[in-house]
């Protein structure tokens, strides 16, 4: 039931808690398309950038680890502040939407300018690193609080956002596989021996890209859930909501851990590769394929990807027969122990490495979906529980959470290169390639198990949810 407010872009405002009517196609598409855009860039953070830092830009692993720590500092201001801006922003496109493009360009820009190596001294790369990488760290907030925020003002119903999600990250895995297909061997192309230049030119690349993408989302999305009219601005108040949210805290302690198994096992990928894989020879239905690291690296990125999207499209399957948070905490703690097993694979064992990334790769395929879905199921158990709605906030701070998981999970490698002695650019030493081989295997694993034990304490259950929208549409009818 429609009420005759207006909402952003001119459709009819859907008030808090009134039934809508399900989303399109067309839309669900077109909101997607900005987890394309945004992943061109978090899984070059993920998987390439602490390597292009290391081996290309010429940074210390352990000052590029201590770098990334003290860029959360900054963080921890900029996300919660991002969302509150954002939650009080009222514009004819709406809360969300009209910082989903602007900024794009910014972030395109920076994000170019993060991966060009100056001829400075060893000092002076260190500043330009700090700066570059905060910069396109408050870019990527920038779009992303709105992006991540605006799924929970497209509908109201929860079921339904289950669904956008599965969408989103259809879209969110097709970003994927474009890096992790496509990056190394751009990198390439268009450096033609100079590696700084190619990260530089794959960079703007994927800027334009992102900024076409953002674009759509902009245009094809409307935002239809509304704050109570009673509700009055407080900041205060809806910080102290938000620790209060147990449901939220749980699942954002969670993301943490999920993210540094994750990044942990993604940033440590080249390097595995590179030092201790070595190039191989696959025999493949009687064919023998020379695997280089460029190649062997972007083949087994993109089979997890694939790996992942299975997974992310079979997410609703799940869900719908096993509680959210069942699925979440199970599928999370499977991935983990089969990368465990990574630890006892020989350079040679090219097909076992290939099978048992699809296998930790599918089962994270639908923590991924999940992830962002029970987010937006706090946002309306914190209205229920207090009678306040800031859906800004919430996914702020759980984009701080999921930052705070990138950032440890980048800092770890880093340090634990250092630890082990890691000298890039040589053949390492015994010492080195072991714990090379434990940051692909049993050192992310022990945060993506803890990941999955920390969900098991949470309350939210599909039946919960179905009533507490039920209470939330005759408070708000």
């Amino acid at each position: 039931m429609a009420n005759n407010e207006t909402t952003a872009g001119g459709d009819e405002a859907v008030a808090p808690g009134i039934s809508a009517p399900r989303l399109s196609l067309r839309e669900k598409i077109g909101y997607s398309t900005g987890d394309a855009a945004s992943n061109l860039y978090f899984q070059t953070f993920v998987v390439f950038l602490p390597i292009f830092y290391t081996d290309v830009f010429g940074l210390p692993a352990a000052a590029m680890g201590t770098m990334f720590l003290i860029a959360r500092i900054w963080d921890a201001v900029t996300d919660p502040v991002m969302g509150m801006i954002a939650d009080r922003t009222n514009s004819r496109w709406g809360k969300f939407r009209p910082y989903i493009f602007t900024m794009a360009i910014p972030m395109a820009l920076v994000g170019v300018l993060t991966f060009t190596t100056p001829e400075y001294s060893a000092s002076g790369k260190l500043i330009y690193a700090y700066i570059t990488y905060i910069l396109l760290m408050m870019m990527y907030t920038a779009v992303n609080v709105p992006y991540s925020a605006l799924m929970g003002v497209i509908t109201p119903n929860s079921q339904e956002r289950t669904v956008v999600s599965s969408f989103r990250f259809v879209a969110a895995f097709v970003g994927q596989t474009i890096v992790g297909a496509a990056t190394l061997l751009l990198v390439s192309y268009f450096g033609a021996g100079n590696e700084q230049a190619g990260w530089q030119m794959t960079m703007g690349a994927y800027g334009l890209l992102a900024v076409l993408l953002l674009f759509i989302t902009f245009i094809s999305t409307r935002e239809r859930v509304l704050p109570p009219k009673e509700q009055q601005t407080n900041i205060r108040q809806d910080l102290k909501e938000l620790v209060r949210n147990r449901p939220w805290v749980l699942i954002a302690v969670a993301t943490v851990f999920q993210l540094i198994y994750i990044v942990m096992r993604g940033s440590s990928t080249p390097y595995y590769f590179r030092y201790f894989v070595l190039d191989q020879q696959m025999s493949l239905f009687g064919l023998d394929i020379k695997l280089t690291y460029e190649v062997f690296t972007s083949s087994f990125v993109t089979a997890g990807t694939i790996a992942t999207l299975t997974g992310a499209i079979l997410t609703r399957l799940f869900s719908d027969k096993i509680d959210k948070k069942n699925v979440y905490s199970g599928f999370l703690i499977t991935s983990a122990l089969f990368s465990c097993l990574f630890y006892f694979l020989q350079p040679g064992n090219v097909m076992p490495m290939f099978i048992l990334n699809i296998l930790v790769s599918f089962f994270f395929g639908s923590v991924s979906v999940l992830q962002w879905a029970i987010y937006t199921d706090t946002a309306d158990y914190g209205e229920w529980k207090f009678g306040r709605r800031a859906t800004g906030l919430v996914m702020a701070a759980s984009l701080f959470a999921l930052k705070i998981g990138l950032t440890f999970g980048g800092a770890f490698v880093g340090w634990t290169l250092d630890l082990f002695g890691f000298v890039p650019l040589v053949v390492q030493s015994p010492e080195t390639i072991t714990g090379i081989r434990l940051l692909m295997s049993v050192f992310p694993a022990i945060f993506g198990i803890t990941g999955g034990l920390i969900m098991l304490a949470y309350p939210l259950t599909n039946k919960t949810m179905v009533n507490i929208e039920k209470d939330l549409t005759a408070r708000r009818g």
